[in-house]
């Protein structure tokens, strides 16, 4: 019999031990890729950057900052490179003029009329955002979420960045701030009105429109045949909707996971993207008493949920929300908010122009090229996939960024 060494045993041992670790962590986030939804999760990432410009110039007197103080907080953005060469790259979004020996940067007339288009809908859409509120408060077992966790995701509610002085005084019926721990970050917003006309899901909702029972909805192609036998067994159990007290129910039981499911499904329904960042549903564990292991749980509902790990981000998506890469119903802010998109780009065509007209003109003074060739010569358009204007193309710190773009300051 051969002797084999006892080092090269331990080896072999560690090795595959090592490999069995990480082909288990791997397997527990693996889901098939869906080219329309990872589609859906890249273009929102093309304005996340000018959103926050956007947002800092508002913040300013007379709505003017100066390109230095842009500057020095393209380092809180985790952005390199000069802001001066980022803005300018936005013609459509962003004037810069010179003046008192430094540029100063304010946004432009189209993007001054799609801030007012923002804040006209904020204002038409308050009643909808009282009543996502309240049905998130609902949710919660004691009514009451914490303020600095409830900023974690008012984004992709659609919340303005002032609900707390915009909002919570006009509703005085239905909310109030407290603070019973008399902390400064204890501050809580509490429910104090039900309204049973509220506490129905968006399932319930539609099985009343089509007078059947409370189902969920698979989104699966028919030729997953384990996934939808799996989906069939799940969906076979008693509707609970999430929206009932979760005290009677066993941890780990059927029942708990289906109204965990349901309470998942409706949280997203809220949502203006049908989206969120698993990362942030935990902070929520114990408010909607959640699994430890959510990814796990998610995974086993393929049917209802997406889950992408675009940008080292992990994020879960409602299919249903979904046709392709479009969303099937799209808020007003929403709308709002992809003009913003659209002017971008608009701008940035425009950027692409001038910097190949200047390019062709440093090289006719060069002598370079004839005036037969320029006709023929194309325009090499520059996009927002990575130049050196911005370090949020770079592995290690767009991980960081990107926790902006599915949560929330997008959009």
């Amino acid at each position: 019999m051969m002797k084999i060494p006892s080092g090269k045993i331990l080896i072999n041992t560690y090795v595959h031990n090592t490999n069995f670790h990480l082909l288990r962590r791997f397997s527990l986030w693996s889901m098939k890729k869906d080219p329309d939804l990872e589609a859906a999760l890249t273009r929102n990432r093309r304005w996340i950057v000018n959103n926050q410009i956007k947002n800092i110039i508002l913040r300013c007197p007379d709505h003017v900052a100066s390109v230095n103080f842009l500057q020095k907080k393209f380092k809180t953005l985790d952005l390199q490179g000069k802001a001066l060469n980022w803005v300018k790259k936005y013609p459509c979004c962003f004037e810069v003029y010179y003046k008192d020996d430094e540029y100063h940067c304010r946004l432009t007339k189209k993007m001054m009329s799609l801030v007012q288009d923002e804040e006209s809908v904020k204002d038409m859409q308050e009643t909808v955002f009282v009543e996502r509120l309240a049905k998130l408060l609902m949710m919660v077992s004691n009514h009451r979420l914490n303020v600095s966790k409830l900023n974690e995701i008012k984004n992709n509610l659609g919340l303005p960045d002032d609900y707390l002085i915009r909002i919570i005084p006009k509703h005085l019926d239905m909310f109030r701030v407290v603070n019973y721990g008399g902390r400064k970050n204890s501050m809580q917003i509490e429910l104090i009105k039900w309204d049973p006309e509220l506490a129905v899901s968006k399932i319930e909702r539609k099985s009343k429109e089509h007078v059947c029972n409370p189902s969920f909805t698979c989104s699966l192609p028919s030729t997953w045949v384990k996934s939808w036998e799996k989906f069939r067994e799940f969906d076979s159990l008693p509707y609970i909707s999430p929206y009932t007290d979760p005290g009677h129910l066993v941890n780990g039981s059927k029942e708990s996971e289906k109204r965990t499911i349901g309470l998942l499904h409706e949280f997203l329904s809220l949502t203006l993207w049908k989206k969120a960042s698993i990362m942030k549903l935990g902070h929520f564990t114990r408010e909607f008493h959640l699994p430890e292991r959510l990814n796990v749980l998610l995974l086993k509902h393929p049917g209802i949920f997406y889950v992408s790990n675009k940008y080292q981000i992990y994020t879960v998506l409602l299919r249903e929300g979904y046709n392709g890469s479009e969303l099937v119903e799209k808020d007003p802010l929403v709308v709002v908010k992809d003009k913003f998109g659209e002017l971008m780009q608009e701008g940035l065509h425009e950027y692409n122009r001038r910097h190949h007209m200047l390019n062709l003109e440093k090289k006719r003074k060069k002598g370079d090229i004839a005036m037969k060739q320029e006709k023929n010569e194309p325009v090499h358009e520059l996009s927002d996939e990575g130049d050196d204007l911005g370090g949020i193309f770079d592995p290690e710190e767009r991980k960081r960024f990107y926790k902006i773009l599915f949560e929330e300051k997008a959009r």
